[in-house]
C-alpha cells in the first residue's frame, strides 16, 4: 500500500514526545513490511522540508499548530504524490478533517482526546479562555460531524471510553497498546531519596503541583523540556534540578538511579514514561486519570492519587521510600508488568489492522 499519516509534529520536531515516538515505531513496522509510508507534518526552520527516516519519507510544511491543517490539505489536493490506498488523520486536539477531502480509506489515529486539557495553556488572557472554550465546546462536534464512519485506532480503554461517549460506535475502536523500548541500565540506586518527573514541562503535565508535592529531604529531577518564560514563572525549591532532554541512554540511566517517578499529569493517552520506568524497575505515583490508569496498576506497580491530591502525591512517595519491604514487592512487579509490552506485539496488530482495512476495501 501506499499509506500517508498526517500528524501535527514528527521525528526531531523540538517538542516531539511519546507520540511521535509511538507513531514513528509503527511506520517503522509498516515500511519494513514492504509499504509505502509518507508522513505529512509540520516544520521548523533548523529541519529540511522533506527527508527519508527509516525508509519513510518526510514531508515538513508550515507551523504545528492550524497551519500544518491547511498545508496539508494544499498537498494533498495540489502537490504531486502518489496514489494513497489510505490516509492516516492523526489528532492531537485538532485534527486534519479528512472526511472533507479525502476519498479514499481513512483511519484515525488518537492518543487521548482533550477535553479539560484545552483550557490549560500558556496563552494570555483574554485569549487563554477564549481558545479553551472554542477548544472545549467544539472538540465533541467534530468526532460526532465527521468521524462516526471511521475506524478508530488508540491507544487504551480510557480513550475509547471517551470516543464511546462522542458517538464513535465501539466496533469502530480498535485498542492497541503501546510498546516500550527499554535499554539496559544497570545502575543503582541514589543514596539519597531521589524522585523523577519526566516529560514536557508544562501545566497539563502537573509539573507545578509535583514541584508543591516533593519534600526538601528529596533529590527532585526534572527531565525534558518546556518554555523559558513559563520555566521563569516557576517557584523552584532548591533541592531541585534540571536535566533538559536528554538522549534515550541517559533518560533510562536516570529513570534508573531514581526510586520513584512522578506523574500528576491531568490527562494521557496511554502514558508511555510510566512503562519506561517500570522498565528499570522504578515505581510510578500518579494521578488517577485516562490513560494513568491504563498504564499503572494501583498497588502493584505504582500508586494512583485521587486527581489534584498532592497529599497524597507526597504521602504515597514517602511511603514508598520508607517501606522497603513494599518498595521491593512493587519494583519487582513492575518490571513484570513492562515485559507485557513491546513493540513487536504493537506494530504486528497495528499491520494487521491497516491490511484489513486495505482488504475490506477491495
Amino acid at each position: 500500500m501506499n499509506i500517508l499519516m498526517l500528524s501535527w509534529r514528527g521525528p526531531r520536531h523540538p517538542n516531539a514526545g511519546g507520540a511521535e515516538i509511538v507513531t514513528l515505531e509503527h511506520l517503522k513496522a509498516w515500511a519494513n513490511a514492504g509499504h509505502q509510508v509518507f508522513w505529512f507534518t509540520s516544520g521548523t526552520p533548523s529541519l529540511p522540508p522533506e527527508e527519508i527516516i527509516d525508509q519513510i519519507h518526510i514531508i515538513r510544511r508550515g507551523f504545528q499548530i492550524l497551519q500544518v491543517q491547511l498545508e496539508a490539505v494544499l498537498w494533498y489536493l495540489f502537490s504531486p504524490h502518489p496514489k494513497f490506498d489510505l490516509v492516516v488523520d492523526q489528532f492531537h486536539g485538532i485534527p486534519f478533517f479528512t472526511p472533507l477531502f479525502v476519498r479514499t480509506k481513512k483511519l484515525a489515529f488518537i492518543h487521548e482526546v482533550a477535553k479539560e486539557v484545552w483550557w490549560i495553556n500558556h496563552l494570555r488572557f483574554p485569549v487563554n479562555y477564549l481558545f479553551g472554550a472554542i477548544g472545549f465546546f467544539l472538540e465533541p462536534f467534530i468526532f460526532k460531524l465527521f468521524y462516526r464512519r471511521i475506524p478508530f485506532f488508540t491507544v487504551s480503554q480510557s480513550t475509547k471510553n471517551d470516543l464511546v461517549d462522542w458517538s464513535i460506535p465501539p466496533s469502530h475502536i480498535h485498542i492497541i497498546p503501546n510498546g516500550v523500548i527499554s535499554l539496559p541500565a544497570n545502575f543503582p540506586k541514589e543514596k539519597k531519596p531521589t524522585v523523577i518527573f519526566l516529560g514536557a514541562i508544562a501545566k497539563d503535565k502537573g509539573i507545578e503541583d509535583a514541584l508543591v508535592a516533593i519534600r526538601p529531604q528529596w533529590q527532585f529531577w526534572v527531565v525534558g523540556k518546556g518554555e523559558d518564560k513559563y520555566l521563569s514563572s516557576l517557584q523552584i525549591p532548591q533541592n531541585v534540578k534540571f536535566w533538559g532532554f536528554v538522549d534515550e541512554h541517559k533518560k533510562f540511566e536516570l529513570l534508573a538511579r531514581a526510586h520513584v517517578m512522578l506523574n500528576p499529569s491531568v490527562r494521557e493517552g496511554w502514558g508511555l514514561v510510566n512503562i519506561e520506568a517500570n522498565s528499570v524497575g522504578t515505581p510510578v505515583v500518579a494521578y488517577d486519570v485516562p490513560g494513568c490508569r491504563d498504564s499503572i496498576k494501583h498497588q502493584i506497580t505504582g500508586f494512583l492519587c485521587p486527581k489534584g491530591d498532592i497529599i497524597c502525591l507526597s504521602q504515597t512517595i514517602t511511603k514508598l521510600i520508607r517501606d522497603q519491604s513494599l518498595y521491593r514487592q512493587i519494583s519487582t512487579s513492575a518490571k513484570s508488568w513492562s515485559k507485557e509490552f513491546t513493540w513487536d506485539k504493537s506494530t504486528h496488530l497495528s499491520l494487521k489492522l491497516i491490511e484489513n482495512i486495505y482488504a475490506f476495501k477491495k
